[in-house]
């Protein structure tokens, strides 16, 4: 079975309820850039070092998919109806590894570029394109009845990418020192 249908040949696409839209219009585009993002941060997850960074960026992705739903959805109480949905709780997520991380990571006492390593640059592009969709939410919010913990939500995503750069950011340093550190007890002790 191909995976074109041809229903989008005069531009217009389906949504989550079957609905019709032009492939141009505001939702489409907003949920289309929540996509982008999503994708970006599956290879953020796949640059990480930290385990404990792929696993959580995992659970956004997932999460993720939901907020495209509800999104790609004219009547919303279908969508709520038959689908997992964005919580207070994936919010209170987000808060509780954006105050965690911000604990243990170095203070932070100048402006800072973006990604020192292979997966901060990653997901501070995520970081970006989360601010992007943001905007186009928040004009999408303002001719569309959404619920009001899918602002919140997305809201702490950009936070939270920042967040989990600096962490990768920091994990690749503390990785250089650790190599640093046994390359010169090597070349001290002769040990190969």
């Amino acid at each position: 079975m191909p995976i074109y249908t041809k229903g989008g040949d005069k531009g217009s696409t389906s949504l989550y309820d079957g609905q019709r839209v032009k492939k141009d219009s505001l939702r489409v585009e907003t949920y289309g850039t929540f996509d982008e993002l999503n994708a970006n941060v599956s290879l953020a997850d796949k640059m990480c070092i930290s385990t404990e960074n792929k696993a959580i960026l995992q659970k956004v992705e997932y999460k993720m998919f939901f907020l495209q739903g509800e999104i790609a959805t004219l009547n919303t109480d279908t969508f709520l109806e038959n689908s997992v949905t964005i919580t207070d709780e994936d919010v209170h997520f987000l808060e509780s590894i954006i105050d965690r991380y911000t604990a243990k990571l170095p203070k932070v006492k100048s402006f800072i570029l973006p990604g020192s390593s292979l997966a901060g640059a990653q997901l501070h592009i995520c970081r970006t394109v989360c601010r992007r969709a943001e905007r186009q939410f928040v004009r999408f919010s303002s001719t569309e009845k959404v619920r009001p913990v899918l602002e919140r939500y997305i809201n702490r995503l950009s936070d939270f990418f920042y967040i989990m750069a600096r962490s990768e950011d920091y994990e690749d340093y503390l990785r250089q020192i650790t190599e640093e550190v046994i390359k010169q007890y090597k070349g001290k002790s002769g040990v190969n």
